[in-house]
């Protein structure tokens, strides 16, 4: 019995009791092994050796942290070598290690990353912030700080911000530079930005290295300078790039975050602050906390006897903030490991085992059994730490990534802003906006004001011509036609015309020279295609293109195009002639349409007002011939606004004076329309415009090398063989005059400013129909030029000033033909112009012949039912013959026959009265001699 009391305290001292029943059995071990790897004399490595032990430290002095367990923590230094990170890195898989901090290095990373697979022992690394080094390839590699795709996003939301478009990149030649400017180069990419030039520099560059790349860098076009490197050498390419010259007005520079980690760990001295002063930089951003202000102020203890550069006090930077935020996070990820039962455990690789006799001992590498489990209890992790809160997103990395941004002046540095993931740039501290929703639009994205190098602070342009000797290369079209617009002077390579004499005046207003050199395009014998010059843009054989180049939408998707200097749509131009008067010209300013309605309202106004003044003037009655031309009289007479006849009735005048009002705007139209037709030339034509062209089935011109020809196949419809191409002004003559059965063609289809000059001194052809297209002349410039950009603003200023229509009229004002006052078939006016008008007449005599109704039967009911009644005529045909009469009839007489029928009737009633009290008299009076005469006696 006593043998088995000992047994139970042995499993309850061992294990979890529990209401007295033991339900687990786990053995916490007294230690836990953890391994370290960092470069012990980096900027990086010396600040993060003394967060992980004051980190390891803080967990050890907490038993509530592991339940007693302790971390027993293991430093290798990797010297900055590749080679020996990785061989120290292995050394860590002898000796039973659970877990890893580091790899420091994002280079030994991806080589230890591959055997922390096989081995399954988690790599928490604070500062390997590869963009590559992603949860899919690498599932035990844990990025405990912030990925480096934020930080080029960062980057490229800045580049944007500023509205510069290229940048260049020097960056370190490994996996760490490379996969970080790659990544720059995607972000850049969303926003139309572009990386214009990669200087890549070895890990071990000298000085002069530097130098030679810096020179290369000088003679390129970009001035945004992207620096992605190492704090080793950094610093020696702002010294080098003050030496160059290249730390003035007009550069700008952006160092990643490992300037800022100079910045926060070193006293520099005032040569090397000299040399960096208006570069922007960016730190990760970790909120202000309670933790985080005592582990700042622990810090100058915890550096103690710690020299940084220049023998100066090591400070605290932000990856020491994480390195000492990664313990902690281990440190909960193996206590939830050991609390769901987790066993530290390791099993030997088979495959290692056939290695096994070597000097290197491979063999004694091991896999840890609970690798899995602990990485995902890492993953899980949901803690705050001095670097705020700890969580990762389903891809692995830090949630609410966030940067600021710094701008170094002077001794110091300088908030100017931050950058989070959420909402773009701000201000403010992104914590602030997380709980509003996320808002990424142009007007929200701020940044204080900014230094800039050379102690400026205009925002730099971001580029200038490259000082390499190169010319723009310009390609010009070589027309045979039209040359006032673009023509090379014979025997030389200069151009003259009004595009070129455009061009020369808005480079001049550029505050910068340009050099450049045009080329012509072109074989001198045919247009040239502008679709094809501006096609090599895109293929590099030309910088630019200028010229008579429209801008259409095919062009628009190879190259960009400055604000236009002319508008110049599609028109049609057909032969036209003169339009002689005829004697029938009277009847030309209405539609036959318009006419008919005209008339027959004429006679619908005469018959109303006939209506309602019938049975009141005298000047409506008589003989039915007499009425009829009476009505016809009337109606008409009131185009002229001499009718004779008064209106008498309140309901007539309603309706004159309405019809009155619609005759005197048809009357001042149709004069106004017969005066154009009679005294101004008028032109006619087949054609009469872009949709009468496309319904025949005439050949049409159109110029040679223009986009006319795919516009009418693909847009329009029209048969190729319908298209003929001519070349010279003197063709267009020829084949409009010949027409299409002899030869020539129906109509020419051409842009507008080449129109406007051929019509010049060709009287006999003329625009037909309207402008059916609506587009512009504009230079063209590779996709993102800044030069198209400043270009355009130049051309409005030309605008603005009056040069811009000083030079058109200097190449394209010519003497134009007899034809002023000329109009092209003046239109008829029709009933669209005048329904209103109509409708409004209409209500009127409706709504009057209405009320004038219900008078009717108000009169009549009144002095003629009675009547009917008593005559026994109450049949309906007997009524409405009575009611027809009724209205025939004058009123006054109506109102007489009343008045004495009413007279009647009471004469009548009287007699009847009479007689009957006669009647009574005679009855009640005795006869002579009787009782009563004598008694009366």
């Amino acid at each position: 019995m006593k043998l088995i009391w000992v047994l139970v305290l042995l499993v309850c001292y061992n294990g979890v009791c529990l209401d007295g029943v033991t339900t687990n059995v786990t053995t916490r071990p007294p230690f836990v092994n953890i391994g370290a790897l960092l470069s012990y004399n980096t900027t990086i490595g010396k600040v993060a050796k003394v967060a992980i032990q004051a980190a390891v430290d803080d967990v050890n002095s907490d038993p509530s942290v592991l339940g007693g367990t302790k971390l027993r923590l293991q430093m290798q230094n990797a010297n900055q070598s590749g080679f020996l990170g990785i061989v120290e890195s292995l050394k860590f898989m002898e000796t039973d290690t659970v877990a890893i901090i580091g790899p420091q290095s994002s280079v030994t990373a991806h080589v230890i990353s591959f055997v922390a697979n096989e081995l399954q022992v988690p790599l928490l690394s604070y500062s390997s912030t590869d963009p590559t080094l992603s949860s899919l390839q690498f599932p035990y590699f844990i990025m405990t700080s912030r990925n480096d795709l934020y930080q080029m996003a960062a980057i490229a939301e800045i580049v944007d911000y500023y509205g510069w478009r290229e940048v260049i990149a020097i960056y370190g030649d490994d996996d760490y530079g490379r996969n970080g400017i790659a990544a720059l180069s995607d972000k850049l990419a969303e926003r139309r930005c572009k990386i214009s030039y990669k200087a890549p520099l070895t890990p071990t560059a000298t000085q002069q290295e530097i130098t030679d790349l810096l020179v290369e860098v000088a003679l390129t076009e970009s001035r945004i300078l992207v620096v992605h490197t190492f704090s080793s050498w950094g610093p020696v390419v702002f010294s080098v790039a003050q030496y160059l010259g290249m730390m003035g007005p007009g550069y700008v520079w952006i160092a990643t975050n490992w300037l800022s980690t100079l910045l926060e760990t070193d006293s520099l001295s005032s040569d090397t602050l000299d040399h960096i002063q208006g570069v922007l930089t960016l730190r990760m951003y970790t909120p202000d906390s309670e933790l985080k202000r005592k582990f700042i102020s622990r810090w100058s203890n915890l550096t103690r006897g710690t020299t940084g550069y220049g023998l100066n006090p090591i400070g605290l930077s932000t990856y020491g903030l994480y390195a000492y935020d990664t313990v902690w996070l281990l440190a909960r990820a193996i206590n939830a490991f050991l609390d769901q039962g987790g066993n530290i455990s390791f099993s030997t690789e088979s495959r290692l085992a056939q290695l096994s006799g070597g000097s290197l001992h491979l063999d004694a590498m091991s896999i840890f059994n609970g690798g899995k489990l602990l990485r995902e209890n890492i993953l899980q992790a949901n803690m705050t730490g001095v670097t705020g809160q700890l969580k990762f997103d389903p891809d692995g990395n830090l949630i609410n990534p966030a940067y600021e941004v710094i701008n170094v002046i002077g001794n110091g540095i300088r908030k100017i802003g931050y950058w989070s993931n959420y909402s773009g740039l701000s201000v403010v501290p992104p914590e602030t906006l997380y709980s509003k929703p996320p808002n990424r639009s142009s007007s929200s994205q701020n940044l204080y004001s900014v230094v800039w190098p050379g102690q400026t602070a205009q925002k730099p342009r971001g580029w200038v011509f490259p000082n390499n000797g190169r010319h723009l290369r310009i390609g010009v079209p070589n027309r045979v036609s039209y040359r006032e617009f673009v023509s090379q002077v014979p025997g030389t390579d200069m151009f003259t015309g009004y595009c070129i004499d455009v061009f020369t005046a808005a480079i001049n207003l550029l505050p910068y020279a340009v050099p450049y050199k045009l080329i012509p395009y072109g074989d001198g014998i045919n247009n040239p295609s502008s679709t094809e010059l501006v096609r090599l843009i895109t293929a590099g054989v030309y910088d630019a293109a200028i010229g008579d180049i429209a801008i259409i939408t095919n062009r628009t998707r190879m190259a960009d195009f400055t604000q236009p200097y002319i508008e110049s749509g599609l028109v049609v131009v057909a032969p036209v002639k003169k339009m002689n008067s005829s004697a029938w010209s009277f009847l030309k300013p209405f539609t036959r349409q318009m006419w008919g309605v005209t008339a027959l309202f004429f006679i619908i106004v005469g018959a109303v007002v006939w209506i309602l003044e019938h049975r009141l003037n005298d000047d409506f009655r008589g003989p039915p011939r007499r009425q009829l031309i009476t009505i016809l009289w009337f109606s008409f007479s009131t185009w002229f606004f001499a009718h004779r006849e008064n209106t008498i009735s309140t309901l007539g005048r309603f309706v004159l004076i309405i019809w009155l009002f619609v005759v005197l705007i048809i009357n001042s139209s149709y004069t106004a329309s017969l005066t154009s037709i009679l005294t101004v030339q008028q032109l006619t034509s087949p054609i009469k415009g872009i949709d009468s062209l496309i319904s025949s089935k005439d050949p049409i011109g159109y110029q040679q090398g223009s986009f006319t020809r795919d516009y009418l196949i693909n847009e329009l419809g029209i048969h190729k063989s319908r298209l003929i191409s001519l070349k010279m002004p003197e063709d267009y003559t020829k084949a409009l005059k010949d027409g299409p059965h002899k030869g020539g063609v129906a109509a020419v289809v051409d842009e507008r400013a080449y129109v406007e000059l051929f019509l010049s001194n060709q009287c006999e052809f003329s625009i037909v129909g309207q402008e059916f297209t609506k587009n512009g002349w504009g230079f063209a410039f590779p996709r993102d030029s800044p030069l198209a950009v400043d270009l355009s603003t130049a051309i409005l200023k030309l605008s603005e000033n009056g040069d811009l229509q000083r030079i058109h009229d200097k190449w394209l004002m010519r003497s134009a033909c007899s034809s002023q006052g000329t109009k092209f078939e003046v239109d008829r006016l029709d009933l669209r112009s005048f329904w209103g008008l109509y409708l409004i007449c209409g209500i009127a005599c409706l709504l009057a012949l209405f009320i004038y109704f219900l008078k009717m039967v108000r009169q009549f009911s009144r002095h003629y039912s009675s009547e009917l009644d008593s005559s026994g005529r109450s049949s309906t045909s007997a009524r409405l013959q009575t009611f027809l009469s009724f209205v025939d009839e004058k009123e006054l007489e109506v109102k007489s026959r009343s008045k004495r029928r009413q007279l009647e009737m009471a004469s009548n009633r009287n007699e009847s009265m009479d007689n009957y009290s006669s009647k009574r008299r005679h009855i009640e009076s005795p006869p002579d001699g009787s009782p009563q005469a004598s008694n009366d006696a």
